[in-house]
């Protein structure tokens, strides 16, 4: 093996760049795939990615690592559904106070604290004026610290609908970017996100929590309008996430051909095994529900809002259970800026109290959504040729998912963040 050129750890701050090349010692190694830990690792990082990976004993260096010799060390995490330019404290008609240049700037900051939580490449379902596209734009350039992000730009809805903007009265004449009716408006809206940088596409196939006037569990567009969507965004090469609460939303956006149903709360068994057929996966929230009762009337949201969700929340959780049982493909979707950024791993816990074993939902955050994304060979696992995304935790999280709320370092791109 080469001589190694190392690089001496000096951290100043909470976000401190790490030279060229390093070396990571790894007490507890976890292999996401098989659940088992190999002890006493050593991880080779060049030019931000994984070069060697093997047990410590072999590498005949004296020179400087970076010691994580007494943590459990993971790939860094993804998650499949966040909002990065939302604010958990801006809600109902607080958003109406909220220009698109001061999203993006509330996305600067969200963008660190999900990067700090050990989130090091996540999906943006829906921004206005296609503040997400600039701000993945900013952090790819090096502009400001974030995770890798996929973004959607403007969600695409019906008019009136849930991705409506439904708080002004007739004269605002006040819609949403990404609202078109009939497939054919539908296929140029699809255009048009990919035009201004969008990764994949995001639609409302039914009413949801947080809007005014909807229905959570009705369906929004005909499945012509979904098959129109689909059909464009593939055609582009790019996948397609539907938020869905309603059971016959969920079925016609299955039908339509989309790779993820967001949210999923209503979904029937019927509806489960069609998903398992089509290979397609589930991101369900069930993190979110507490903070919506809890501190959702602070922070602006409608108390029709607030009603749906004391109905929605127990349903989408005991639907959850049941997906899992059946061995559906399941997603970590956190849906954050509901609730405060960086509070992403809280989820982690919320979906083993629901049916998942501790390993299943690290997989959803790992090697699951490193499938959806289309990603499986830069992220997702601690291998040769991937990003070095890497995070670590002071406990066993196979012992005690909780830890999952505190990871203690976190490494993107070969690049320290947190120590």
């Amino acid at each position: 093996m080469k001589k190694l050129i190392l690089t001496t750890l000096l951290l100043s701050s909470a976000s401190t760049a790490f030279a060229h090349d390093s070396v990571i010692r790894a007490g507890h190694l976890l292999d996401v795939e098989s659940g088992t830990y190999a002890t006493d690792q050593y991880i080779v990082i060049e030019d931000g990615k994984i070069t060697d990976v093997g047990n410590w004993s072999r590498l005949d260096t004296s020179d400087d690592y970076i010691d994580l010799s007494d943590k459990y060390v993971l790939p860094g995490l993804l998650d499949s559904h966040v909002h990065l330019t939302g604010d958990s404290k801006v809600h109902g008609y607080k958003r109406l106070t909220r220009s698109v240049p001061r999203q993006a700037i509330t996305g600067v900051r969200n963008a660190k604290r999900t990067l700090d939580a050990g989130f090091t490449t996540v999906r943006n379902l829906g921004a206005a004026g296609y503040a997400d596209i600039a701000l993945r734009d900013a952090i790819n350039d090096g502009d400001v610290p974030g995770p890798r992000i996929l973004a959607a730009g403007p969600s695409l809805g019906i008019t009136g609908g849930h991705c409506d903007n439904n708080l002004l009265p007739a004269e605002y004449k006040a819609k949403a970017d990404g609202v078109a009716d009939g497939p054919w408006a539908l296929r140029a809206k699809v255009r048009e996100n990919k035009k201004y940088g969008a990764d994949l596409i995001k639609f409302c196939a039914t009413g949801g929590v947080l809007s005014k006037g909807t229905d959570v569990g009705a369906q929004q567009f005909s499945f012509e309008e979904m098959k129109a969507i689909v059909d464009e965004a593939h055609l582009a090469g790019m996948k397609v996430a539907a938020h869905a609460h309603g059971a016959k939303g969920i079925e016609t956006a299955i039908k339509a051909g989309v790779d993820s149903i967001e949210h999923s709360s209503f979904i029937t068994d019927a509806g489960i095994r069609q998903a398992k057929a089509k290979g397609v996966y589930l991101s369900m929230d069930v993190y979110n529900s507490d903070y919506i009762l809890s501190e959702g009337e602070k922070a602006g949201m409608l108390e029709e809002s607030l009603n749906k969700e004391r109905v929605v929340g127990k349903i989408q959780r005991e639907s959850f259970k049941r997906a899992v049982n059946a061995g559906a493909k399941m997603a970590f979707g956190s849906d954050a800026a509901v609730y405060p950024h960086g509070q992403n791993g809280h989820q982690f816990a919320y979906m083993v109290r629901w049916g998942m074993t501790p390993l299943q939902s690290i997989q959803a955050a790992t090697i699951n959504n490193a499938d959806l994304f289309g990603w499986s060979e830069k992220v997702g696992t601690i291998e040769t040729g991937k990003f070095a995304d890497i995070i670590a935790v002071d406990e066993d999280p196979l012992e005690n998912i909780e830890i999952m709320k505190t990871v203690s370092f976190v490494m993107k791109g070969g690049d320290i963040h947190k120590d």
